[in-house]
């Protein structure tokens, strides 16, 4: 039986911490898909649009080596996610683990067998560090 990944993302300027992320994911599953969260789905997380449309973002994963498929995240709930794609693992950034996000997730996929697996959070880079440094800087 194929051990399946999902590691699912905004994925939003792409840079060497999303790298690092999809490189350890696919050590440890025999199929890793990417999941690129909408941008409608971002917005309501995060407050703010991605900066590279979804579409753009799809592209960019796909040609990623690491990662077998991208797929648009396009659903609020992981167990309908789940439903779709039959993962095992899912794989987040270390950032997520032990928070209410994070437990939540843990707690919905432990329902349906799903482990979790969290990587070293690259702290160097974001794509919230990167938006913020790229932003005009406004004139008062």
């Amino acid at each position: 039986m194929s051990r399946i990944g999902y590691a699912p993302g905004t994925l939003d300027l792409f840079h060497v911490g999303h790298l690092n992320l999809l490189r350890n994911a696919r050590a440890h599953c025999d199929i890793l898909i990417a999941g690129v969260v909408s941008d409608e789905i971002a917005l309501r997380a995060k407050g703010v649009l991605p900066v590279i449309p979804v579409a753009d973002r799809l592209e960019i994963l796909r040609c990623v080596k690491f990662v077998d498929a991208a797929c648009p995240h396009t659903a609020d709930d992981i167990l309908a996610v789940w439903r779709e794609l039959q993962f095992n693992v899912l794989f987040k950034g270390d950032d997520r683990q032990g928070t209410m996000k994070g437990d939540r997730l843990e707690r919905d996929l432990a329902t349906v067998g799903v482990e979790m697996r969290y990587f070293p959070y690259t702290t160097t880079v974001s794509s919230t560090l990167l938006r913020r440094i790229l932003q005009p800087h406004q004139v008062p």
